[in-house]
Parts: C-alpha cells; structure tokens; sequence
C-alpha cells in the first residue's frame, strides 16, 4: 500500500493494526538497527515519501549514536503507535557562542549508511514540549522540528512511520562540539533477528 492509502488508513478507525500484520507478513522482509535506538522495517518508498514499521525492544541490540538522540528530519513525520508508549520530546534549539553545548551536524543517507558532518553551527537546548502517546495515538511532526523519541526504559513500542519529505529539507542532529565527520554504516539484521523483530510485533497486535 501506497503512502497516501497508509495515510487515509490512519484517518480511520482499527485500520491499522491489521494492515501492519499484513505487512510483515510479505516475503524478504529485512530489518535494519537504527542509530536512534531502533529497529526499522521499511516497506514502501516511492520518491520522496515512505512508509517503515518502527520497533523499539530490549530483545534485540541497539545501534550507538555518533551525535546523539535529538535531530530533526527534512520530511514531515506522521506516526501511529500500534503499542507502548511514545513519547515526543521537543527539543528548543538556539544558537550560541562560547556557552554553546552541541555543534548541528548534518546526516545525509544513501544506500551505503549516512554521511555525518559537521557544520558550524554551535546552540544550547532544553526540553520544551513533551507529547505522550500511546496504543491508537497518530501524531505528526513537521520537517525542521528539533526532537527525540523517548520509549520508558525497559518498555516495548511499535509504530507506523510514515515520511513525506520537504523540498530543501536538511536531515541534522546535534553532536559533540568537537566532533568531526564520519560515515556510519547501517546494520541489516539477520535473517534470525529480522524474524524475531516480525514475531515481537506480531505478539502485541494479535
């Protein structure tokens, strides 16, 4: 299913959950450990929009981040939460001097992993609002939004992410100061993993 028919599924009511069974139901499956703590299984891309099922579990090994967990994307963010809870960190960015605590690095993604570099760019930040959303909640995120997505320690969550992208949109996460560029290689799971990944979802939706 196309992102538009995801999207118009999420408007509706009990949607969701059936269509994610189905989607991990498909053949050649393949999850990948993303550095923001969770596992991703892509489903549908087509351009600049996308759909991916996102998991979050102590079942199966995290990828480490290179910066850290705030960022924000250069396509709008539309995400249901199938279990758990999530919650939305909004982090508010402002540029700063010597008091500076973070340097803004950008992320840009291709087949081989992400290309981290910095800019320069040095802010503060603090936390501004906190959105809590649990099983049924969609939400959505504009591009150029500064956050991260917390799951309570030792929790389980899933949710349907959905990412139509912004012309002139920068992927950026904030990073140490001195933190110089790099390139950072995403880990596929195994065949065994991405099974498990697939059964751990299936578990909470049936």
């Amino acid at each position: 299913m196309s992102y538009s028919g995801v999207r118009e599924l999420l408007r509706g009511a009990g949607g969701a959950r059936p269509w994610a069974l189905g989607a991990l139901s498909r053949p050649g499956l393949t999850a990948v450990r993303h550095p923001l703590g969770f596992v991703c299984l892509p489903l549908e891309r087509d351009g600049g929009e996308g759909v991916c099922l996102h998991l979050w579990s102590d079942s199966l090994a995290h990828a480490e981040s290179t910066t850290s967990q705030i960022h924000c994307h250069s396509w709008d963010l539309v995400s249901h939460v199938l279990y758990g809870q999530v919650r939305n960190v909004h982090a508010v960015v402002t540029d700063a001097g010597a008091d500076a605590t973070h340097r803004v690095f950008e992320v840009v993604s291709g087949a081989d992993g992400d290309r981290i570099s910095p800019t320069g760019r040095t802010v503060r930040h603090a936390t501004g609002l906190v959105e809590v959303f649990g099983p049924g909640d969609t939400y959505t995120l504009a591009a150029d939004r500064f956050h991260s997505s917390v799951v309570p320690e030792g929790g389980e969550a899933a949710t349907i992410a959905l990412g139509r992208g912004r012309p002139g949109g920068r992927d950026l996460s904030l990073g140490p100061l001195g933190g110089g560029p790099h390139h950072v290689s995403r880990q596929p799971l195994d065949a065994r993993e991405t099974a498990l990944a697939v059964r751990l979802i299936t578990a909470h939706l049936t």
